[in-house]
């Protein structure tokens, strides 16, 4: 197997046999980053000689048998809007002046602290904004399993960088499913934690940091460092000495809600529906009761956060200069645009759908253990679209498994269970009970271990 293959887990044992060293690791994986970036572009700010400096440092301790941490030497990537100190935060857009950070925000903090060999950010549309890997300040992002295909987003460059083998560890964020769209469709592994598991700066509701990795056990390994409290983020849980890695679970037993129809969005494509609807029978078959569930979601609900979303983005991007206006990606443009003749009212009854529907989706969940549902009604889009509809007038229609679980704040994972006949990757949903974020990533892993076997992951292509 490749360096540029092996899994965090992998590599901290290769380090404490000294079989491996973070300088090679590290050399080996920034390769094969250069090698797939003229055709991904899912970088930004890559840094090879603080990179390398890093790995030296942590090459010594390994020597000394003294890490620094639980990560010492795992080469990873951060998103762009989680800010690294010295490195400024385009958000994506062209809009924004290029401002570089003062301080590490927390989950930086936490994987530094660590002992991660950060290389650098990963790329986003426009202000996060979009699940797609369109920016106005970004080269456009691909999907590494078929280039004229989109990674999704707003996680763009970690969901193609993790697919296409950019190193084991990868932190995006998730407002709507910004972490699992593109797990989903690149065939990755991710989980949106519960709304303040991992403590994020600016914090706010239903944003939240979360892992993306190949494997599951990369990210439990990455959650145990996350998670550790930083007072800056005032939403934060109270810190909790979880046992991550305790990933072993008996199903029998365990009542499991299906949900194949949302009730609003796309439909689901029938590739996707087979997929989903063969995994479930699966854990069926190892005891889980599957029961349907019902669509809980209103369009009403939809709509007043979709006005609410577009106010809030139109007063930050109206405030802009008209030359750095216009620079912003025209379809976000659009669509915020559409927040500046909202009345008060529309604005608070908008705010009041995103507590409506966390209501309904708790409620929903209620009677199950976990739920699963498709991640996204259907596979990859087409790379060069803002979104599968290319409409910012109906730019949540393929939100509709994702969105409420940021509302609702509960833990939700994406992982591979399938791909079409074109090869392109298919994504479950599992979906746990508020705070129960080790639950979910035991479902996670139990899939993983009796799924059937995967594709060999995407390699560049030759010249």
């Amino acid at each position: 197997m490749h360096l540029h293959d092996l899994s965090a887990t992998a590599l901290l044992a290769a380090y404490r046999s000294k079989a491996l060293s973070p300088v090679e690791v590290t050399r080996a994986v920034l390769a094969h980053v250069h090698t797939w970036e003229p055709h991904l572009h899912a970088t930004y700010a890559l840094d090879a000689d603080a990179a390398m400096t890093q790995a030296e440092a942590s090459q010594k301790r390994w020597m000394k048998n003294a890490p620094q941490g639980p990560l010492d030497g795992v080469p990873t990537f951060i998103k762009e809007n989680i800010a690294t100190q010295g490195v400024p935060i385009p958000l994506g857009s062209a809009a924004t002046e290029l401002i570089p950070a003062t301080r590490d925000a927390p989950p930086a903090a936490r994987l530094r602290e660590a002992g991660a060999v950060i290389l650098g950010k990963t790329t986003m549309p426009d202000y996060g904004m979009l699940s797609s890997g369109l920016s106005s300040f970004h080269a456009l992002t691909r999907n590494p399993w078929d280039l004229t295909k989109n990674p999704g987003g707003s996680s763009a460059g970690a969901g193609a960088g993790a697919a296409a083998g950019y190193g084991p560890l990868h932190l995006g964020t998730d407002i709507g499913g910004s972490v699992r769209l593109p797990a989903g469709w690149c065939g990755v592994f991710a989980l949106k934690p519960s709304l303040g598991r991992i403590p994020i700066d600016p914090p706010y509701a239903g944003r939240v940091a979360g892992p993306m990795t190949r494997s599951v056990a990369d990210s439990a390994l990455m959650m145990a460092t996350l998670s550790l409290p930083d007072a800056r983020d005032t939403m934060s849980l109270p810190y909790q000495d979880i046992a991550w890695t305790q990933l072993d679970r008996d199903l029998k037993g365990l009542r499991i809600g299906l949900q194949m129809d949302a009730g609003w969005g796309l439909p689901v494509e029938s590739e996707v529906a087979a997929a989903i609807i063969a995994a479930a029978k699966v854990f069926e078959a190892q005891g889980a009761i599957i029961e349907p569930l019902k669509p809980y979601i209103t369009r009403a609900m939809v709509e007043g956060v979709d006005a609410f979303w577009r106010l809030r983005a139109w007063l930050d991007i109206s405030a802009l200069p008209e030359a750095r206006r216009a620079k912003v990606l025209p379809y976000i443009l659009a669509w915020a645009r559409g927040g500046a003749g909202l009345s008060g009212e529309q604005v608070f009854r908008g705010h009041a759908m995103m507590a409506a529907m966390r209501e309904a989706a708790v409620r929903a969940c209620q009677p199950f253990d976990f739920v699963l549902t498709p991640t996204a009604p259907i596979p990859a889009f087409a790379a060069k679209l803002a979104s599968p509809t290319n409409d910012p007038a109906t730019p949540f229609e393929h939100i509709a498994f994702t969105l409420p679980f940021n509302m609702s704040e509960q833990p939700a994972a994406s992982i591979n269970c399938g791909h079409t006949t074109s090869g392109m990757p298919i994504g479950l949903q599992i979906i746990g009970h508020r705070f129960d974020d080790l639950g979910v990533l035991q479902m996670a892993h139990a899939w993983e271990t009796m799924r059937p076997p995967q594709r060999a992951w995407p390699v560049p292509p030759k010249g």
